[in-house]
């Protein structure tokens, strides 16, 4: 076991980033690229989605609560001293076309943490919330940017066409996943295109894959399932071949009488060698393990509707860079998302009936996170 007092993280400058020359120029075909994908949807269905992470699975209202007693280095940012803050969590897969629940992509987590004081990053002045946003797997799937870029415009390619041979390809690269995880590896790439196992989403952990400043420091976010009902969750497997929305549907069962509770938890840069800001391997647990420095909560609830999906799917973005300055997303790939996110938040915006705006409280109304959100007008920002 490692003794968290003895850990030496390396504290946060600017200069731990390497900016390469080329990166506005890869933001512009990023951004461009994920916006042809919400283009073609939306002129097949005559409503704007998300060019990543289209399909909602569960829209919740929590609270988080952050830990006391923390020791110094992860009393930092937002986790500084014990809070409690309301919240809305979004569950969700990564295409950006609503498709087939058979067809298994990597599932995700975006959580709106409201009414968060602190310096804003650059482009979220207006807001007043913090964004988190991570999927089921520890690595990024792309090395680079432009690898990054390169993936996404094969995907693109795809966006609402041949759902069967997608559900042809998600069946075999879940099969050649199964076997690599049999021999303790797995494959970001092969999740992303399908190989993602059919489990219940709620016995996930979800992992911010890429690095973001730690008041002082750098750090990585995870976040667990630790209340016993979603615990044995792990693994369970959900049957989608007759049912297209069967990972939202065991979602909704599940919030009908159950509470889930997840930590959020902080893994801390300690050696920039062997933990790289630019880069998208897994850092090393064994010389900073994940520590928990706050817990979300969700009530039974109705955990997804069609106004739900309209007041968060159509009218809420989540993007890591809506948050503060001490917890700036870092390394490339966080950087060209930017942009991106930016403009698909707009698009949406823009064409749906529900305009984007940054909510100062939960917006379904029934206030089970905590009696703390203000009652600033909620304002327009860019991001998905």
């Amino acid at each position: 076991m490692i003794d968290r007092a003895s850990l030496s993280p390396v504290r946060f400058t600017p200069d731990v980033e390497e900016i390469q020359p080329d990166e506005p120029q890869t933001a512009r075909d990023l951004a461009e690229t994920m916006l042809s994908v919400s283009e073609k949807t939306y002129a097949d269905s005559g409503h704007a989605i998300r060019s990543v992470h289209a399909k909602s699975h569960g829209l919740l209202e929590a609270k988080v609560e952050v830990l006391d007693g923390l020791p110094a280095p992860y009393a930092q940012g937002l986790f500084a001293k014990p809070a409690t803050y309301e919240a809305v969590v979004r569950l969700s897969t990564t295409p950006g076309d609503l498709l087939h629940d058979s067809v298994s992509t990597p599932r995700g987590m975006a959580l709106k943490i409201l009414d968060v004081d602190g310096d804003r990053l650059p482009g979220s002045e207006s807001s007043h919330s913090q964004d988190l946003i991570a999927v089921n797997g520890k690595e990024f799937n792309s090395p680079s940017g432009k690898a990054f870029l390169k993936n996404l415009k094969l995907l693109a390619a795809t966006t609402d066409r041949m759902e069967g041979a997608k559900e042809l390809l998600s069946k075999a690269f879940r099969g050649v996943e199964a076997a690599l995880e049999a021999v303790g590896r797995e494959s970001a790439t092969l999740k992303s295109m399908g190989g993602n196992p059919h489990t219940h989403i709620l016995g996930e952990g979800f992992f911010t894959q890429l690095p973001l400043r730690y008041g002082d420091y750098i750090a990585k976010f995870a976040i667990m399932p630790v209340s016993e009902n979603m615990k044995a969750l792990e693994g369970v497997k959900l049957e989608t071949g007759k049912d297209e929305d069967a990972i939202r549907h065991a979602v909704q069962t599940f919030f009908e009488d159950q509470t889930a509770v997840w930590e959020i938890r902080v893994q801390l840069c300690t050696d920039l060698d062997a933990m790289p800001v630019e880069g998208i391997e897994a850092w090393d647990e064994e010389k900073s393990p994940f520590v928990p420095v706050a817990r979300i909560t969700a009530l039974p609830q109705t955990a997804w509707t069609e106004d739900r999906a309209q007041a968060v799917d159509d009218g809420m973005h989540f993007s890591p860079w809506n948050g503060i300055t001490a917890h700036q997303p870092l390394g490339s790939i966080m950087r060209l998302r930017k942009l991106a996110y930016q403009r698909s938040s707009a698009f949406r915006s823009q064409r749906n009936e529900t305009p984007v705006t940054e909510p100062m409280q939960c917006p379904f109304g029934h206030g089970v996170g905590a009696a703390t959100a203000s009652t600033r007008e909620a304002t327009q920002t860019g991001a998905t």
